[in-house]
């Protein structure tokens, strides 16, 4: 296992693409950041499906070779996969989600939701089902500690502790109770 994400098979430095954060400590721009092009969700669908083979992922997303490799590479260096093995052939090579990458799950249920929820149940061509019952669910964002649905406008943004000049100037400081 490889264990220094900032290197290729070809001991190549990577440089992470995608969007660079404006204000750095905008949660929204940092996540933007991370997750980074359209792809990086496809990738991370296909390993969080089991397909965590290098080849069985471009044959199931039909990207060439030496752009999934690419791809790959990139996300190993953003942390969030790793290489479950040093197989000599890169096509062949397996990956596994690290923490960081297995902490997009849930966004992207939440994604795969929104995609679908202007179709009609007919229309969709993939579901989200309880595995145990194939019964299909409606992933929704509730706040931990009520259970409260936080999709409505009785939930803001507000600046937090350690926010920059430029938070500031746009949120309001959490209103006390």
């Amino acid at each position: 296992m490889r264990s220094d994400p900032t290197t290729t098979e070809r001991e190549v430095p990577v440089r992470s693409s995608g969007p660079k954060a404006r204000i750095p400590d905008c949660p929204l721009a940092r996540t933007a950041e991370t997750v980074g092009p359209w792809w990086t969700l496809e990738i991370l669908h296909e390993i969080f499906d089991g397909h965590t083979r290098s080849a069985t992922i471009e044959r199931n997303l039909e990207t060439p070779a030496d752009v999934l490799q690419d791809r790959l590479a990139d996300l190993v260096a953003k942390g969030l996969l790793e290489t479950a093995d040093d197989s000599a052939d890169p096509r062949e090579r397996e990956y596994r989600l690290t923490e960081l990458g297995r902490s997009l799950r849930p966004l992207l249920l939440v994604v795969a939701a929104w995609g679908n929820h202007r179709l009609a149940p007919e229309d969709r061509s993939l579901v989200l089902v309880d595995a145990r019952t194939g019964v299909a669910v409606e992933p929704v964002v509730v706040d931990g500690s009520t259970g409260r649905r936080i999709d409505t406008p009785d939930y803001v943004f507000a600046r937090g502790p350690k926010a920059s000049a430029q938070i500031i100037a746009r949120y309001p400081a959490v209103p006390r109770r």
